[in-house]
């Protein structure tokens, strides 16, 4: 941070975490000055979460990170699989796709779900938030005060390595400051929720599995020794790895007890053989609860990730719904900032995300309860693309939900406002899109081949309101071609219709065809969605 004691800014953010730094990256494609303040030295150096969904997926490939979180997590390219066995080496009793069977890449999505361990993704998601210039990312900076008015957001930052103080100003902050949140805790917003499921000690250590990895590959393994249950992680699929052990505080367990010495002997039951040599490289006990706050918004602040919901690891979403959580905040403080959206705006991140964070938490509480038992806890590609907000920044068309049996694991897509907008390949100037990338700091306004007059909606809208609004046609002869002619049924609309994409990729509005004054009706639609 700077040496100055006083920094105004127009969002803080606390917590440097994937949230965090995921919020940082946001606001600075959307031009918004921020600071995020960490109080750790620097990124994780535990594996700890690891899970990649296809949705977060999609949204590092449109801020061009995709390739290199792949490239970092190569080492678990072939991790594709869950695996039960009695042990490690011992012979195999089930194993099943992580994602599921499901999962249709290229169909549903230009990207798919993935591994990538924590402490690979947060350096990347720092070096992408640093390389704006636009947002300050301070670690071993502290949050010690916090309060806030009509005025604003007055904070007090200390740093670690000279107890140097700072006073900040912000206009709004993001609280991503984890699951003890204390910015949570200084509002008084209480979590509802059972609460504590159960413990875990995560013994990250390095041992020389390679033969594991290359004939057995997979991203976890559940595993039954005489200790108890326990999950072994694939780090790198050769000498890096990190087995969740059973940890009981509730029945006398205390950290203290676990020895370097009883970690190795944990770890060698679990994994089949007694004299396999065995190097800890660190050991942190954590708690898998269930819970979600009763409010994400308390005036100036929102609560994001872990501070907003406590989502059990039993499916791998928390980070996801993280990650995704500021995708939804980012573009609404953007806009209010900016002032082409209006207060009430800021009210829809907390209409939009707890009932799907809700709806998260249960499917992770179910999946605990039955641990490895439910289909829906390897395959929830339903629940993870089918994401569907009802808001007043969502302008209903009369038409109903697909109707699908299971909607965790199954997907059908569809343009229904609300909705995440479909994937569909397309070709601009002879390369090939999803339609995906062209969601991403702007409205997208799609139209068909004879849907011309939309474009001059576009341009007298963006004049009359500010927002940022691109327009598209899509044809034979259009800024888009669609080589199959797909486009008008999946986003269900006739060649001289109109769709509305958000920002954040969802489905703001839609007319099937052309009708009334266009320019007239995108100006209502647009101060309609932005309040």
């Amino acid at each position: 941070m700077s040496a100055e004691r006083y920094l105004d800014v127009p969002v803080l953010i606390v917590g440097g975490g994937p949230v965090g730094l995921s919020a940082s990256v946001l606001l600075s494609r959307l031009g918004v000055r921020s600071v995020l303040v960490e109080r750790h030295p620097g990124t994780s150096i535990h594996p700890k979460a690891r899970g990649l969904n296809v949705r977060t997926l999609e949204l590092l490939r449109v801020w061009g990170l995709e390739p290199a979180v792949r490239e970092a997590a190569t080492d678990l390219d072939r991790a594709r699989d869950v695996v039960w066995a009695p042990t490690l080496l011992a012979p195999e009793v089930k194993r099943v796709p992580y994602g599921g069977d499901g999962e249709r890449f290229e169909l549903d999505s230009p990207t798919a779900s993935m591994g990538c361990a924590q402490d690979k993704l947060e350096p990347m998601l720092l070096e992408a938030a640093r390389s704006y210039g636009i947002g300050e990312v301070c670690f071993g900076h502290e949050l010690v005060d916090l309060v806030h008015d009509a005025d604003g957001v007055f904070a007090t930052v200390v740093e670690a390595a000279t107890r140097e103080e700072t006073r900040v100003r912000a206009d709004w902050v993001v609280a991503a400051d984890g699951a003890q949140s204390q910015i949570r805790s200084g509002l008084n917003i209480g979590m509802r929720g059972p609460g504590a499921l159960f413990h875990r000690l995560g013994v990250y250590f390095r041992a020389d599995l390679r033969e594991v990895g290359r004939d057995r590959p997979a991203l976890l393994y559940l595993l039954s020794p005489p200790e108890g249950a326990g999950v072994m992680a694939a780090v790198n699929l050769a000498d890096l790895w990190l087995y969740m052990a059973p940890f009981t505080p509730e029945q006398g367990d205390r950290l203290e007890d676990f020895t370097t010495e009883r970690c190795v002997q944990l770890v060698r039951s679990a994994i089949g053989s007694h004299a396999l040599e065995v190097e800890i490289l660190s050991a942190l006990p954590w708690q898998a609860s269930s819970a979600i706050a009763e409010r994400f918004r308390d005036g100036r602040v929102f609560l994001a990730g872990d501070a907003a919901h406590r989502i059990p690891p039993t499916g791998g979403q928390a980070m996801n719904v993280g990650i995704q959580d500021v995708h939804n905040l980012a573009w609404k403080l953007a806009g209010h900032l900016a002032g082409w959206a209006g207060p009430r705006l800021l009210d829809t991140y907390d209409l939009e995300r707890r009932p799907f964070a809700q709806a998260v938490m249960e499917d992770a509480s179910l999946n605990a309860g039955g641990f490895g038992q439910r289909q829906e806890q390897f395959s929830n590609r339903g629940r993870v693309l089918g994401v569907s907000y009802d808001s007043p920044a969502v302008i209903p068309d009369g038409t109903a939900l697909p109707q699908i049996a299971n909607p965790v694991v199954d997907y059908l897509p569809t343009g229904r406002p609300g909705r995440r907008a479909p994937h569909l390949w397309l070709r601009r100037d002879g390369a090939r899109i999803s339609t995906l990338d062209l969601y991403d700091t702007s409205f997208v306004l799609l139209t068909g081949s004879t849907g011309h007059t939309w474009k001059q909606a576009a341009t007298h809208a963006v004049q009359k309101i500010g927002a940022p609004v691109r327009c598209y046609s899509i044809g034979p002869d259009s800024d888009l071609v669609d080589p199959q002619n797909e486009w008008p049924s999946l986003y269900g609309i006739q060649p001289d219709g109109a769709v509305l994409v958000r920002p954040d990729g969802h489905v703001a509005w839609r007319t099937q065809t052309l009708t009334g004054d266009p320019g007239r009706d995108l100006v209502s639609v647009l101060r309609r969605v932005l309040s």
